[in-house]
């Protein structure tokens, strides 16, 4: 269980008086910040306080470490594995980054954005466009998860093989500290070597460390050319070498490659009847290719897909012609989530291993999972280019999520330490975007060594002492 200790009301009152009337909740008005994307977990808590200023966040943090209760800190509350929730405890306190939303500064010579923890990523992109650049941080939640999220969680997205994860995309950060103090290195700086980068140790904390309250963005050109297509493959061995000549070929211009199968853009289109399979040839497996680069590069992209089909790697592929093509094949991958929580997946992972496993992770996950329960059915999809595969399982054809789940309580764990067995088998990690949250501290523990277990509680030690930052999540 979680260590969150009861408050007074006094201590309520307290807190309650930093923010200001209306700009708290009750338990019994915050239904919102207790709920799970996935439905596996219900938090609770005794209080929401939405500050609007950092030295508002500081003096709830410095309330809270004085009176050692349990504070939780939320941004766009997309995040599914339990790291924004409390489902243990009514004591936690959530502290709400979502008045917290303003763009601070846009630096076009710098190339770079000062934004607040509770801005939206949409939100970063537009202002971003205004000034003919971009923020390469994308994924399918991008309108509702937040900057502080992204970067709490380390985040990763579509675009993590040309861009790198949320950590790469940060020059710096605004954070208040266990103690309430105030760390604000927000100079957009490329070069910073003045010993240990907290930036670095805060992104991927989970809030366990302190709450980053805005951060320095890395801003990019916009490509002058963008090629999106969507290419078949007869078999999955076939779409990664697929994907290793692309890669080739296209070097570092290649953005985004994400991994489709037939049975989940089958999954989307049933569920969004406007969206189609552009490909007449049905094959087993698809790539969601996007390169993006200078003038020219229409061409070079025209040339490698004729090379692969040549050497047979590519028996069809539709390149997008227009904005609303390039979106409509987009839409095929970013409506996957959704269309999976429609069929009533039991299960997702969020996986990565070497991008030279990727064929045997894939071949002996879905072995294992049959192995489990032969009617089982496996929508396996993701960020080919990093190695990071989520599977998504469902229950036999016909049967309800909530039946099959009754009848057999222990499935839903059985598969996770299936996929993490695989995972592990295959030199992978257990964690790849998502974080660790409360869901996977076990498997944290169980599959990490002891040297590095120990560290990362000698870290939380000393700058935590009184464990009142997202205790239960990350670290046990």
């Amino acid at each position: 269980m979680s260590d969150f200790s009861q408050p007074s009301e006094a201590t309520l009152d307290k807190l309650k008086k930093v923010v200001g009337e209306g700009d708290w909740r009750p338990s019994s008005e915050a239904a919102r910040y207790f709920e799970d994307p996935r439905g596996r977990f219900t938090g609770q808590a005794c209080l929401i306080v939405m500050p609007e200023t950092t030295e508002e966040v500081s003096r709830i943090v410095r309330i809270c470490n004085e009176e050692r209760l349990g504070l939780i800190p939320y941004g766009g509350g997309t995040g599914v594995v339990a790291g924004q929730l409390s489902p243990d405890s009514g004591n936690a306190i959530i502290l709400s980054l979502e008045r917290m939303n303003r763009i601070r500064q846009v630096m076009p010579e710098d190339f770079a954005l000062v934004a607040e923890a509770g801005c939206i990523l949409e939100n970063i992109h537009a202002a971003a466009s205004e000034h003919g650049l971009v923020y390469p941080l994308s994924m399918a939640s991008k309108g509702s998860c937040t900057v502080g999220g992204n970067l709490a969680t380390n985040a990763g997205g579509i675009q993590v093989l040309r861009h790198g994860n949320a950590r790469d995309l940060c020059l710096g950060v605004e954070a208040v500290l266990p103690s309430g103090d105030v760390i604000s290195e927000l100079r957009p700086l490329r070069k910073n070597n003045t010993g240990y980068d907290l930036r670095h140790l805060l992104a991927g904390s989970e809030g366990t460390l302190g709450i980053i309250t805005a951060a320095t963005l890395v801003l990019k050109p916009q490509d002058p050319e963008t090629v999106t297509a969507l290419c078949a493959s007869p078999s999955l061995n076939g779409a990664l070498r697929l994907f290793q000549q692309l890669r080739k070929d296209l070097g570092e211009s290649l953005s985004g490659i994400e991994l489709l199968s037939n049975f989940g853009i089958d999954l989307v289109t049933q569920h969004f009847p406007n969206l189609k399979n552009p490909i007449g040839q049905v094959c087993d497996w698809y790539l969601l290719v996007e390169v993006g680069g200078q003038a020219g590069l229409t061409d070079r992209v025209q040339a490698s897909l004729a090379s692969c089909m040549e050497k047979g790697l590519l028996p069809d592929a539709v390149v997008a012609s227009s904005e609303a093509q390039r979106a409509g094949l987009w839409d095929l991958r970013e409506n996957t989530p959704e269309a999976n929580r429609m069929t009533g997946a039991i299960c997702n992972s969020d996986t990565s291993v070497p991008l030279s496993l990727i064929d045997r992770f894939i071949t002996k996950t879905h072995e294992a999972v049959m192995g489990l329960n032969p009617g089982l059915r496996i929508n396996s999809y993701g960020h080919v280019g990093d190695g990071n595969i989520h599977h998504n399982v469902f229950p036999p054809e016909g049967v309800e999520k909530a039946d099959f789940v009754a009848a057999n309580p222990a499935i839903i764990e059985l598969i996770r330490e299936t996929i993490n067995e695989v995972t592990e088998d295959c030199g992978g990690s257990i964690s790849a975007e998502h974080g660790i949250g409360r869901l996977k501290i076990n498997d944290l523990n169980r599959y990490s060594g002891r040297a590095k277990l120990d560290a990362i509680r000698t870290i939380k030690d000393a700058l935590d002492p009184n464990n009142i930052m997202n205790p239960g999540a990350l670290v046990s």
